[in-house]
């Protein structure tokens, strides 16, 4: 009993420790497919379209080209919208670290069934505790925590870990299946929980069917095995099903990504390797690889890969005939089977990422640390009855958990920004076109325009096909003036990406400021027929039925919208609009406001007069709106907008000024106040 206290003690001090280490995260912001399954996806932001994530698979991103089925993720998304009242990155970070703190404990619970079914020994519990403390405190898995939207592995192995407990620790229960049901949730997450069949015959295989790995070939363990294929029998029936359906609620427009599948599964191995050595030394982590799949099977780097999987599986094999070093076999399988979906023969865009480490890292962790308790056994008296032996055990523990500790705090201080992590990116992978692309997007965003434009001359080089690029390219050059040369990168954009929505997104936002009206609905219907959870498509297609008197679309398009996302206050703000009479839009808009006195009345007002580039009467109208809301944001950046217009770079400061400090995460107010200061002289 006194036992069991001391363990729940160090057990919730390990968190305490692990809550306070990742405590700088929580107010990390969105990253990387965060803005088009998260920012840009309108369903999430109503719980309502909870049941249509379950029947949709277009609803789990914007990006026609991302939408798999993992309904429980826009689940978990939707309650933290819901939660935090809008996008707030701290309620997204606050609910999928809570669940890895329930990670833990059910790790440890598994762990300690698990070693004291092999050795009962005092020192057991506290393997299992510092197993727990190592995998909870690993850097590595500081990359799959601040990235949101990879909460589809975290779940998915807390959902495998879960069923494995359940499983292990009450076998009576069996009968009724329930240990399947965290398996079942984590088959709406992620793919990978079918891993979950194969890991638990092994299991069976190795501690209830006492079968080695070699006696698989033997002929006179053929009851045991077909024993241990039936007990596994409803797991691999679950599995297969789901993994089935998952399979077939895809959409068409989804794709893995790569290329070739003979030489994304010859350069595995190698990352098999890479990912086995970062579990010891978590050194170069990257949020985006620049590892290329190998073009030739008598790469040194494949040699040397498929080496390392023999060696793997002869010490697996070897370590799976004896009683007591079973556990670290099962573990290297663990590791084995949990990277198969991502490593192995679907080729995926990245052929390596870090957030794949997760899941596996179980396994490693649960192989090394048992690898350890058995080599120290061996010194027990020793360790015992020597202080300078006890010494040198404690320094090592604090090295390992305080090594990867100072890890993950550095780690969370490069995910505190677009800019620290693509940084990081153009450093650790310097030929990656991508992360290029990004960092220069974020000097883009401070208004550092040449920089951007650098950094992305340097991307062509890796990808001079790749749409994204021709799109902000697009985006720089117009920012600087040069609309022609901007035009000519967003037809591009289009021809090397006609099934990317946000090609044509973008493109119809640049005529649309062009006052192309005709030409931007053309581009911007296209991209909502791509993506209709593009919200972002669907508001600027509310300015351009308005500028083409569709009123019939226009309520068409309010009610759709309203009916998925029923708090957009930008679309309520179209939902009254006035077409009657002869007058002009402005002429219209002049009558709603004075009439209604609403401050998003006078707002449209002034949109209209800077789309006229009557700037003195858009700051009129935006002052009007100030007069009845104090606190109006958006009406500070068009007076920011206007004056910049007008160059009058110190009034059009300290209009965004005020309208940053009134709403911080404002990004187009940011990118008007970095545009006025990189304008204005020096005196």
């Amino acid at each position: 009993m006194k036992k069991n206290i001391l363990n729940s003690l160090i057990l919730i001090l390990i968190l305490a420790i692990v809550t306070l280490v990742y405590s700088n995260h929580f107010k990390n912001p969105f990253h990387f497919d965060d803005s088009h399954t998260i920012e840009n996806n309108i369903f999430i932001k109503s719980l309502k379209n909870i049941p249509q994530f379950f029947k949709d698979a277009s609803t789990f991103s914007s990006l026609p080209s991302n939408q798999t089925y993992r309904p429980m993720v826009s689940v978990t998304l939707a309650l933290d919208y819901y939660m935090g009242k809008g996008l707030n990155p701290f309620y997204f970070h606050l609910s999928m670290f809570c669940w890895f703190l329930v990670q833990l404990i059910v790790m440890f619970l598994l762990l300690s069934k698990i070693f004291k079914s092999v050795i009962k020994h005092e020192w057991t519990d506290f393997f299992a505790l510092f197993a727990v403390a190592w995998y909870g405190l690993h850097t590595a898995n500081s990359e799959t925590l601040n990235y949101i939207i990879s909460r589809s592995d975290s779940l998915s192995t807390l959902c495998v870990v879960a069923s494995m407990y359940f499983f292990v620790a009450f076998p009576q229960k069996r009968k009724y299946l329930l240990y399947l049901l965290p398996v079942i949730v984590g088959m709406f997450i992620k793919e990978q929980t079918a891993m979950f069949a194969p890991i638990l015959f092994f299991y069976i295989l190795l501690f209830e069917s006492q079968v080695s790995l070699s006696d698989i070939f033997n002929k006179k363990h053929f009851k045991k095995l077909k024993s241990t294929f039936m007990k596994t029998l409803p797991a691999l029936l679950v599995c297969g099903f789901l993994g089935l359906l998952v399979v077939k609620m895809q959409t068409k427009t989804f794709t893995p990504g790569g290329v070739s599948t003979f030489n994304y599964f010859m350069s595995q191995p190698w990352v098999y390797l890479r990912y086995f050595i970062a579990f010891f030394l978590p050194l170069n982590l990257s949020a985006d690889s620049d590892w290329a799949a190998f073009k030739n099977i008598f790469d040194e780097r494949v040699i040397v890969g498929f080496a390392f999987m023999i060696l793997l599986g002869v010490i697996a094999f070897k370590a799976s005939k004896s009683e007591k070093t079973k556990l670290v076999a099962f573990g290297i399988l663990w590791f084995f089977f949990a990277l198969l979906p991502t490593s192995s023969l679907i080729p995926l865009a990245e052929i390596t990422n870090d957030h794949r480490m997760f899941f596996p890292f179980v396994g490693l962790v649960m192989a090394v640390c048992w690898g350890a308790f058995l080599w120290l056994i061996k010194f027990e008296n020793a360790i015992k009855n020597k202080w300078s032996s006890k010494f040198l055990l404690v320094i090592l523990v604090l090295l390992i958990l305080g090594g990867n500790a100072y890890g993950i705090r550095e780690r969370n201080k490069v995910w505190s920004s677009e800019e620290s992590l693509w940084y990081d990116v153009t450093i650790k992978s310097p030929a990656n076109g991508r992360g290029l692309m990004n960092y220069g997007l974020s000097q883009m965003a401070k208004g550092n325009f040449k920089v951007a434009l650098d950094y992305y001359n340097k991307a062509l080089v890796y990808l001079p096909f790749y749409p994204y690029l021709q799109v902000n390219l697009g985006i720089v050059k117009n920012a600087m003036g040069n609309t022609f040369e901007a035009e000519g990168h967003f037809i591009n954009a289009v021809q090397l990406g006609s099934t990317f929505n946000e090609t044509f997104y973008f493109y119809a936002n640049f005529l649309f400021n062009q006052n192309r009206f005709s030409e931007s609905l053309v581009n911007a219907e296209k991209s909502l027929s791509l993506s209709p959870a593009h919200l972002p498509t669907r508001h600027l297609l509310l300015n351009l039925y308005v500028q083409t008197k569709n009123k019939e679309k226009l309520e068409a398009l309010i009610n759709e919208t309203l009916q998925i996302y029923p708090a957009d206050e930008y679309c309520m703000k179209f939902k009254n609009y006035d077409f009657s009479g002869s007058t002009s839009d402005t002429d219209s808009l002049e009558q709603i406001a004075e009439k209604s006195k609403a401050p998003q009345d006078f707002l449209n007002l002034s949109l209209s007069y800077y789309n006229q580039k009557q700037y003195d009467k858009c700051i009129e109208a935006c002052n009007k709106a100030l007069k009845i809301k104090p606190d109006y944001a958006e009406a500070y950046n068009n007076i920011c907008s206007s004056y910049n217009a007008l160059s009058e770079w110190d009034k059009a400061i300290e209009a965004c000024t005020k309208c940053l400090q009134i709403k911080p995460d404002f990004q187009l107010a940011k990118n008007n106040l970095n545009y006025a200061k990189s304008q204005k002289k020096p005196k």
